[in-house]
């Protein structure tokens, strides 16, 4: 066999093996949960939902999931998965049920975007004055109406609830963990923050001062523990801005951990550390589970 033949056999191995491996991920199950206040004119909307649960009637743990958010309205409406395929699973076979809803403003959902930090232009550059405690509370919405659903379904452990939130929805997660909702028992935080812009301003978001005061003020409340997560080559944030925002958090006492990974490989933008460095946080995701007792 020439070496041409040998390349193709390979790929095409190769490419049977990844679609092999994609039709073995578990597919969610999709559910609507109803969230108040955020219909067109403050009603109540259902918000389309990702479940994934492990087989049986046996109650199990819950992971609520919060996704991050684009800068583009376009791609905000086109969302469609609100947690990686790939990372509801991470957590099936852990035993966790994972729920993650679509927010409203976003994807099937629809209804009123109410996620805006306030300020215009990006980076350095941007204008006015960033609310950024204001987000985390818009779109801790969702989460807190996560946890009303769970209460009434009796496959739910709501004593062991973990809040996982990635980007804006990382930055969430560290918000509701500061509300310490009955039965959440830790949140892990990936590369969580808000008013980045790394096309016009790579590696220093909109006012991330303001950002270490929310982070600061959440730290004051916090009682459950929480892990956060960062890459080190993360466009959106930076290296520096991320520490700045944990010590302001930890300063408040709660029992917390900070990781800045390598540099997430195959990219020049370590804020997909969620999607493409699970060999490089899984670890300690792992660790803080096993601290937790699962």
């Amino acid at each position: 066999m020439n070496c041409s033949k040998i390349v193709l056999s390979f790929l095409l191995l190769s490419a049977h093996g990844s679609l092999r491996a994609a039709e073995q991920l578990v597919q969610p199950q999709i559910v609507k949960i109803p969230i108040k206040g955020a219909g067109t004119f403050g009603g109540e909307i259902d918000m389309v939902t990702h479940l994934y649960r492990p087989q049986g009637d046996d109650p199990v743990p819950v992971v609520i999931f919060s996704h991050g958010r684009s800068g583009e309205k376009d791609q905000r409406w086109d969302l469609k998965y609100p947690v990686p395929v790939g990372h509801g699973n991470f957590w099936l076979r852990k035993g966790f049920a994972v729920v993650a809803s679509v927010r409203p403003g976003y994807g099937e959902t629809g209804g009123v975007d109410r996620e805006a930090s306030g300020t215009t232009g990006f980076g350095a550059g941007c204008r006015g004055i960033a609310n950024f405690s204001q987000v985390a509370k818009s779109a801790g919405q969702a989460v807190l109406a996560n946890l009303d659903w769970l209460r009434t379904q009796p496959w739910a452990r709501t004593e062991k609830l973990l809040l996982v939130g990635n980007s804006v929805g990382g930055l969430a997660t560290i918000g509701v963990s500061a509300l310490n909702p009955p039965g959440a028992v830790g949140a892990i935080n990936f590369s969580g923050g808000s008013g980045g812009a790394p096309n016009v301003t790579p590696k220093r978001s909109c006012q991330p001062e303001k950002l270490t005061e929310a982070y600061g003020e959440f730290g004051k409340s916090t009682q459950i523990p929480s892990l956060w997560l960062y890459a080190e080559n993360d466009l959106y944030w930076g290296p520096d801005a991320p520490r700045e925002w944990h010590q302001a958090f930890a300063a408040g006492g709660s029992r917390t951990r900070f990781v800045m990974t390598a540099a997430v490989p195959d990219t020049e933008d370590g804020h997909q550390l969620l999607l493409r460095g699970g060999r490089l946080w899984s670890p300690h995701v792992n660790k803080f589970v096993q601290e937790l007792g699962f």
